[in-house]
């Protein structure tokens, strides 16, 4: 069975979002933002692994195009916890990258999967 990096890294990302909402809620007492980031940092992988399965080739795109809003979606939830210092610059860097990563995946894997279609 062929190896899915973007699983692989979507799911980790999942973990440490989940660890850092702990962080955020137990050590900074926020919970209201955290509670969207959780959501939408752990649907990207959730959205992934859906897809494996898709029903059709357009199911799939429509699952990782899902997947891709939920990664936008985090970007603005991590920029928003920076720019009210609930993250520092170095963690928020670190979160930030990941989730790039991430977005640039989701568009490839999205765009291969629409050439396919159109052949």
């Amino acid at each position: 069975m062929k190896k899915s990096i973007l699983k692989e890294k979507s799911y980790a990302f999942a973990v440490r979002i989940v660890k850092l909402v702990q962080h955020l809620q137990e050590n900074r007492k926020e919970f209201v933002l955290s509670k969207q980031l959780l959501k939408s940092g752990t649907a990207i992988g959730a959205l992934v692994r859906e897809a494996e399965f898709g029903q059709s080739k357009p199911d799939f795109i429509h699952k990782m195009t899902i997947a891709l809003k939920e990664g936008n979606e985090t970007e603005y939830w991590l920029c928003l916890l920076k720019d009210t210092d609930y993250l520092d610059l170095k963690l928020f860097n670190s979160f930030y990258q990941d989730c790039g990563e991430l977005i640039a995946m989701l568009v490839s894997s999205i765009k291969t999967a629409k050439k396919s279609i159109a052949k």
